[in-house]
């Protein structure tokens, strides 16, 4: 009996062992291993991404007070990649949100908050960071990134873009973690959205041979995997139904996010104009004419003498000759790129397809000035009349990596360049004013533009004897009007019988408004 007991005594003490383990197994503990991050965001909607350490399900809690985020998402999927889409939001509204899965909370307080977009088309102050080839886990990369919170000061951004190179140096999922997730995760992750374009460091650059020529054919790489795309035209423009390349809107300025490296239908890059993504960009730019503003943006400049030279690599010679001039014919306003591990920027300039020797400052530039519009000689800002010509081409690539120079560097185009200085850019957008600043690692700013539409206008008004007429400048800076040196941007007045001239201008004279009234019995 005695033997009896002691099997039956081992017995239970081994099934409870074994069901306290299977317990443990299926019960492991949860942690966060990467994110929250926001992607495609739009003014109705926004999806949040995370990983965890172990498989479990996906549960969203959001609200417009951090108090109460009484609404949830449910998914009872078991992943490690968790994706959750909140829809039916307000436009430009900020929501709080906590991740879970159906039994633990992974992160949320009061640091966790998105904006939603603004309604496509609506006039606003919109701020927009552009990182290019960021990912090398650097000091300079961290640098860069406390410059732009400190530039920003509680101001919230809209969104930030990405130009490529976002993980060193073969992109892999693993280089992504250390370099890109981890740097970014405390702040501008899981606060603003984020809309990425693909580098060639993105496409296993460094991987074994033939990893390039299969990645760029089947865009089967980390960066795919780890990105959430608006590609069914969710966030505005046309839809591409591809990650590679997509468009979206922020208010009045239409984005496209393009792939100058990688390969559609196995074969066709960027600069073939037949190819899938170029009749998609020109679809895409012939359906968005009513927009103020259009950027486009990807890795591969057309114009560089940084790191890389844009007379002898091919495909950025090719993007040169044969895919920008379809651009400049739809009047987009700016072409961000990387690449270069430096900041270049043009003026307002057209017709520049040729190697550096060609380019010709009375011939290509539309705009003689510096852009700087800060009172300094020759610094208005670049205008864009009626005929929407002109684009300004920016490259800036030091917001990770840093260094690098061709002999003769700068480009001939180039307004202004540096290759010592690491940076982020900031796109300021305030109705038909934009501006350009380049934020640098130790927070001075060394170059900035202003771009403005639809302003020295001349304005006819018929009106009544003794009535009332607001009178608004068509520029946002400041105001110098004839009437009494009144400095806003409006004023209102009294017509007087016959014929009057008001003007506003700035106080740069670089703008001019004039109102004519003509009064009526």
């Amino acid at each position: 009996m005695g033997i009896i007991r002691s099997c039956l005594l081992v017995g239970i003490l081994m099934t409870g062992s074994l069901t306290a383990a299977a317990q443990s197994e299926e019960e492991p503990t949860v942690s966060l291993i990467r994110g929250p991050y926001l992607q495609s965001g739009s003014a109705h909607s926004m999806t949040i991404r995370w990983r965890t350490n172990t498989a479990t399900r996906s549960r969203v809690q959001y609200g417009e007070t951090k108090e109460n985020t009484d609404h949830t998402v449910n998914d009872s999927t078991l992943t490690t990649e968790h994706i959750v889409r909140l829809e039916g939001l307000q436009p430009h509204t900020r929501y709080y949100y906590k991740i879970a899965d159906f039994t633990t909370m992974l992160q949320g307080d009061s640091a966790n908050y998105f904006y939603t977009l603004p309604e496509q088309g609506k006039e606003g102050m919109y701020r927009i960071g552009v990182f290019g080839d960021c990912g090398n886990n650097s000091v300079n990369q961290r640098n860069v990134k406390q410059s732009v919170l400190k530039y920003l000061d509680g101001n919230y951004m809209d969104a930030w873009i990405l130009l490529g190179d976002n993980a060193y140096n073969s992109g892999t999922d693993a280089e992504f973690q250390a370099k890109f997730f981890n740097v970014y995760k405390d702040d501008l992750l899981k606060q603003y959205p984020m809309f990425p374009a693909p580098g060639n460091h993105d496409y296993n650059d460094r991987d074994f041979p033939g990893a390039v020529a299969q990645a760029q054919r089947t865009h089967q790489t980390a960066y795919y995997q780890n990105f959430s795309m608006p590609t069914q035209g969710e966030s505005g423009g046309v839809p591409s139904h591809t990650q590679a390349f997509y468009s979206f809107d922020i208010g009045n300025i239409h984005f496209l996010s393009l792939d100058s490296y990688g390969k559609e239908d196995q074969q066709y890059r960027l600069y073939d104009t037949t190819g899938p993504q170029v009749q998609w960009v020109k679809r895409d730019l012939e359906a968005n004419k009513n927009k103020q503003w259009v950027i486009a943006y990807w890795h591969h400049p057309p114009y560089t003498m940084g790191s890389h030279n844009s007379d002898n690599e091919m495909e950025l010679v090719h993007i040169r000759e044969n895919f920008i001039r379809i651009l400049e014919r739809y009047g987009v306003d700016m072409v961000l790129c990387g690449h270069s591990h430096d900041y270049e920027r043009t003026r307002l300039m057209k017709g520049h397809y040729g190697m550096e020797a060609t380019y010709s400052a009375a011939q290509h530039n539309l705009s003689q000035s510096s852009g700087l519009y800060d009172g300094s000689e020759n610094s208005c800002p670049y205008v864009k009349d009626s005929s929407n010509q002109g684009t300004v081409y920016v490259l800036s690539g030091s917001a990770g990596k840093l260094g690098g120079t061709q002999p003769g560097y700068p480009h001939d185009a180039m307004q202004y360049a540096n290759a010592t200085d690491g940076g982020a850019t900031m796109l300021e957008v305030q109705g038909n004013r934009l501006d350009l600043k380049w934020i640098c690692a130790d927070g001075v700013i060394r170059d900035h533009f202003t771009v403005m539409k639809e302003v020295n206008k001349h304005t006819v008004l018929h009106v009544k004897a003794k009535s009332k007429i607001t009178l608004t400048a068509s520029f946002t800076g400041n105001y110098k009007w004839s009437e009494k040196g009144q400095q806003t941007k409006s004023i209102t007045v009294v017509a007087r019988s016959g014929k009057k001239e008001y003007t506003v201008q700035d106080n740069e004279s670089c703008l001019k408004d004039t109102f004519t009234i003509i009064t009526t019995k």
